[in-house]
């Protein structure tokens, strides 16, 4: 009785993990291969640390014109975030 329980435990294992994977294709959509999700989300990555990288430019260039730190200038714009 013991082997019949694990394998019916194994095999609703099964179902419930395919369930999760049809579940998760039907959200990411059929035909959306892995490799295009993680080259697009890379090229995301890219534009938001570009952005980030121009505007650190621009921050420290606004602390260089008034005389101060970056860091005063992010708590002077309330730029901080909880962690800093």
């Amino acid at each position: 009785m013991h082997v019949a329980t694990s394998a019916k435990k194994q095999r609703e294992y099964v179902e419930q993990l395919q369930a999760e994977i049809n579940a998760l294709q039907a959200r990411l959509g059929e035909d959306e291969k892995a490799e295009t999700i993680v080259s697009n989300h890379i090229k995301l990555l890219h534009r938001y640390n570009e952005a980030k990288d121009a505007t650190q430019i621009l921050v420290g260039r606004l602390a260089s014109l008034k005389g101060t730190t970056v860091r005063q200038i992010y708590i002077d714009m309330d730029l901080l975030d909880d962690a800093n």
